[in-house]
């Protein structure tokens, strides 16, 4: 492996001061035409790259950076807009520019994708959103490569691998559970998220913690594979009334498809709350234009999106940064209600 070049390597071969490498580095015009050009062509010679800390220390900005994100064949979701918006006011503020990178989770070459603009410099800093933010290799990958890295919304199992920003997903899911039970709910379905969404899965832990507690076992919720959108939900939703299983609460892994059960439960004939109560994790900003307004976890993904580019901006200054938990915040409305039976 090649030992990256610094500013002193490009200074020597130029003949000038480390500090005029850095002028001409940060287009300061302060710096003459001749040793401009004794800087550029000694860093064409070294292939030399400067780096985020370098620049922001030099009293410049990391140009970009790039929020990788999971994409599909469906329109981008309202949970990507609001990360896009966080990320791009954090950006404004910062007078960095933003890189929305759309990775498909399933591709056997998503890595290579993920890595591809890091390797070509494309970006100066990496905000690695979920399912990508649970992926050890990935995130080692990156840290190879010296890039500055925040994980955003990740599971337990990689939050002490990089600096980041999520909800304490297990805790959401024990609130949620223990709330249904507090209004008489015994009998439970839980609809999970994608296979490697260890968000989704922590939520469904915690809560079964919530009904071990209250002496119930696992089969007073089973969980369903499914996804996290719309659709997923709503054939979760078919998939237990054809089971012959009977629940008295559904809870859905995220909005989206808590929005798709609530449609197949309307289909089905069942009157919300008054048959059945469905509830959903995120607060998405139509949650409450649902019928029934959907009851739900609040996790301010926007505001995360933001803390996770201002920890980058930190982490760039070489700045140590633990990751920060945001405590889930429960939002009643009316698609839950105690139980006729």
């Amino acid at each position: 492996m090649s030992v990256r070049k610094t500013i002193y390597d490009v200074a020597v071969l130029a003949g000038v001061s480390e500090a005029t490498v850095s002028r001409v580095l940060n287009n300061n015009p302060r710096v003459s035409a001749e040793n401009r050009e004794r800087v550029l062509t000694a860093a064409r010679a070294l292939r030399f790259k400067p780096n985020a800390q370098a620049r922001l220390l030099a009293g410049g900005r990391p140009h970009t950076v790039m929020l990788v994100h999971p994409t599909s064949s469906k329109p981008p979701t309202w949970y990507f807009q609001l990360l896009e918006s966080g990320a791009l006011r954090a950006c404004g503020q910062h007078g960095l520019r933003l890189q929305n990178h759309f990775v498909f989770p399933d591709s056997v070459r998503r890595d290579a994708a993920i890595l591809h603009p890091v390797d070509n410099g494309e970006c100066d800093g990496v905000v690695l959103a979920a399912p990508f933010s649970d992926d050890p290799l990935i995130i080692r990958a990156l840290q190879l490569r010296h890039i500055p890295l925040i994980l955003l919304a990740s599971g337990h199992a990689t939050r002490g691998l990089a600096a980041g920003v999520g909800m304490d997903d297990e805790a959401a899911g024990y609130e949620m559970a223990s709330y249904l039970l507090k209004l008489g709910h015994r009998r439970f379905a839980f609809v999970l998220g994608l296979k490697d969404h260890l968000s989704a899965a922590e939520r469904f832990d915690g809560a079964r913690r919530a009904l071990s507690e209250a002496g119930l076992d696992a089969s007073a919720m089973p969980g369903l594979e499914g996804g996290l959108n719309f659709d997923y939900g709503f054939d979760a939703f078919h998939r237990i009334m054809a089971s012959g299983y009977r629940p008295t609460a559904v809870i859905c892994a995220n909005d989206e498809s808590a929005a798709g059960a609530i449609h197949a439960a309307h289909q089905h004939g069942l009157c919300l709350p008054r048959d059945m109560t469905i509830t959903g994790f995120d607060d998405a900003p139509f949650a409450r234009l649902l019928s029934p307004p959907l009851t739900t976890i609040s996790q301010a993904i926007d505001t995360m999106a933001a803390r996770a580019v201002d920890i980058l901006v930190d982490v760039i200054k070489t700045v140590d940064r633990p990751y920060e938990t945001v405590k889930p915040r429960l939002v009643v409305r009316a698609s839950a209600a105690p139980p006729r039976d």
